[in-house]
């Protein structure tokens, strides 16, 4: 581990004894392991912002990107039994629970596009009746839905998992057919924290890490792009979250497909952790900052706005972040129900710029794969 002198209770104390990675950053040159707990620990949240602004400079100038986009949640029927989650139901009969149809995915797809939406997301549950067979028949009826220019960003790692398994089918014959079928990119839900013995408490028995981290492997080696996610606040240590970051990285160094990072804020309304609380802001913005400075090759840090709410999202901005994601159109339930600020996430795109610019950067509307529109 680096060596580092004990910090006294000031900031330019701090700030000098910061130093050696601090210069590290503005060589360019990658942060250790070690260098990214100890920056965790930091509380001069202006030696922090500044330092993760070198590197989102470096990567991206003062561009903040956002899309028009909605998201689709088919189900929240799924056979998990994640801790943290308040999203799922048991059966379809339970009160709350919903399994649309192939006919009323479509017709909900006809109901939120609107020219100028250039992204629809499709995530939910692993609802346990329905295979790669029925995903793809999904995909394929949306793409005749929507306009051939609207990327279609559907299911995270755990839901390939799973139906490709209850298919017979291996992970790279189930996504090539999702390809085939009108698949752009897949996002990057499911991976919530990667230490095994963590992951046996919150998420037992979800899709283990080094799974999640080969599923997206294949789908780079097909040319899919993703988007990677860390949930964070709540049993997880400085450690844990660092040890997840890394993990992200050597999948990056390898197969280059990740075009996005998400920090993604635990929830704690209505699930079984609720009385651990959620992460304060110093805790969020750290992350951000971290995020951003360990995470060297992988281009983009999100602010997922819906979960951080549009203040703290604001404010992830001067800590790194460059993408807000996007205008939403009330589509997702997945963090309202979980007890997110915003109940009914709806954002235009001009209020979304004004946020942008008001935080000193310059708003760029983007596709799903960055390119600007």
């Amino acid at each position: 581990m680096d060596s580092f002198a004990p910090i006294p209770n000031t900031a330019s104390s701090r700030v000098f004894c910061y130093e050696p990675i601090a210069s590290k950053v503005k060589r360019g040159e990658r942060l250790s392991t070690e260098q990214a707990i100890r920056l965790l620990d930091c509380t001069d949240l202006d030696f922090l912002a500044g330092l993760a602004d070198v590197t989102r400079r470096r990567i991206n100038g003062d561009r903040v990107f956002y899309n028009q986009n909605f998201h689709i949640e088919p189900s929240n029927v799924c056979l998990h039994r994640c801790r943290f989650c308040s999203f799922r139901r048991n059966s379809v009969e339970e009160e709350g629970a919903w399994a649309w149809s192939i006919e009323e995915v479509c017709q909900y797809a006809r109901q939120k596009y609107h020219p100028g939406i250039s992204e629809v997301h499709v995530t939910g549950s692993v609802h346990p009746d329905r295979n790669l067979f029925f995903y793809a028949d999904l995909i394929e009826a949306l793409r005749v839905v929507l306009p051939a220019h609207v990327s279609i960003k559907a299911f995270s790692a755990v839901e390939i998992d799973y139906m490709c398994r209850s298919a017979g089918k291996s992970h790279i014959e189930g996504l090539e057919l999702l390809r085939e079928k009108g698949l752009n990119a897949i996002p990057g839900g499911g991976a919530e924290i990667f230490d095994a013995h963590l992951r046996s408490q919150i998420c037992p028995d979800k899709t283990d890490a080094q799974t999640w981290l080969s599923i997206h492997d294949s789908a780079h080696q097909l040319g899919i792009a993703s988007n990677a996610t860390m949930l964070f606040g709540h049993l997880e240590s400085p450690e844990q979250q660092v040890d997840h970051l890394e993990r992200i990285r050597n999948q990056q160094d390898k197969s280059g497909g990740f075009i996005a990072f998400i920090p993604l804020k635990y929830k704690s309304a209505r699930n079984e952790l609720s009385h651990l609380g959620e992460a304060d802001l110093l805790h969020t913005l750290r992350l951000f900052a971290v995020s951003r400075l360990f995470l060297d090759n992988i281009p983009h840090l999100k602010a997922y706005w819906p979960m951080l709410g549009k203040e703290a999202t604001q404010m992830a901005l001067l800590f790194g972040a460059d993408d807000l994601d996007g205008t939403i159109r009330q589509s997702t339930k997945i963090y309202s129900m979980a007890g997110a600020e915003e109940q009914n996430p709806d954002m235009d795109k001009g209020v979304l710029r004004n946020l942008i610019r008001t935080a000193g950067y310059l708003p760029v509307e983007r596709d799903s794969f960055y390119r600007e529109l």
